[in-house]
């Protein structure tokens, strides 16, 4: 059965997509079109250049996570200048490292710039803080950069979408308007759902989403101490705002909500345990939602 496919960002929790996945694929579910946002926008380019569950994992036993963090040379021989020059950077990581290896995953498949994508099988939210505005790449890239989206680079969109903020640098992208600062899909719509959707709301096909959360009537209380757990709030408050009123009860029906509670965003230095305990939440969550679920 042919499906679109919606994934949420969440950073390397994102591992937990592979196993529920895989439980889609053994059950005979094809994605037709995917969307993403942060690291979910990373899975979803990945899926629509046709990898599969299986393959994902053995990318996954090659890949080292901490190989996608970049330091400036400055950096590791002072430790403290990333600290000291974050004002100027924007951003602790520079995220080429990133850009990189995804383009070296998906030139395996054949998949460079979206022109080599079937038309709208892949959409990837971004943030625009120089314009104030959401973009989903590669829809919005004509209309407001003056950009030929067939020449986009796929890596370089899930890139500015993995953009966490003061993480990972800031993307600056030039088009008609003058330099634009780009980051992290999430910080306007951490879920977007309603990309596959008319004004109406109705739907070419049915849509499974995943969600690297509890679902928006059962989020734990946040417990804030200090200067920086409530920038974490502050944050992940933003993520969900926007999409919250978009996964309604009818709509919570379509997601696979998968919360993980001990794995940090961040946390690029994952035992095989953790990676481990990451597929297996994503396959619990998924065969559980297909119990439920009406097409």
């Amino acid at each position: 059965m042919k499906i679109d496919g919606v994934f949420s960002g969440g950073g390397v929790k994102a591992l937990a997509f592979i196993g529920a996945l895989e439980v889609l694929e053994e059950n005979q579910y094809q994605f037709q079109r995917v969307a993403g946002t942060s690291a979910g926008a990373m899975v979803a380019c990945l899926v629509a250049a046709g990898y599969t569950s299986k393959e994902l994992k053995v990318i996954l036993d090659e890949l080292s996570f901490e190989t996608l963090i970049d330091e400036p040379v400055s950096d590791k021989v002072f430790p403290f200048s990333k600290w000291l020059f974050l004002y100027y950077r924007m951003g602790l990581y520079k995220g080429n490292h990133l850009e990189k290896i995804l383009d070296k995953w998906l030139s395996k498949k054949g998949i460079r710039t979206f022109a080599q994508l079937p038309e709208g099988s892949l959409k990837v939210v971004c943030s625009d803080l120089t314009l104030g505005k959401m973009v989903v790449i590669p829809d919005d890239l004509k209309e407001t950069y003056g950009i030929d989206p067939r020449t986009f680079s796929v890596a370089k969109a899930a890139r500015i979408s993995a953009s966490l903020p003061y993480f990972f640098r800031p993307v600056k992208l030039y088009g008609k308007n003058g330099k634009s600062l780009l980051v992290d899909g999430g910080v306007l719509s951490n879920f977007p759902i309603w990309l596959f959707e008319n004004d109406d709301g109705r739907r070419t096909r049915p849509i499974v989403g995943m969600q690297l959360s509890d679902p928006p009537d059962q989020l734990p209380e946040r417990n804030i101490k200090n200067a920086i757990q409530m920038f974490q709030a502050l944050f992940q408050t933003m993520k969900q705002a926007h999409d919250a009123r978009y996964v309604s009860t009818t709509k919570s029906r379509d997601i696979i909500f998968i919360p993980v509670k001990d794995v940090e965003t961040t946390d690029f230095y994952l035992s095989k345990k953790q990676k481990e305990f990451l597929l297996d939440i994503g396959r619990q969550r998924a065969l559980q939602f297909l119990k439920r679920w009406s097409k």
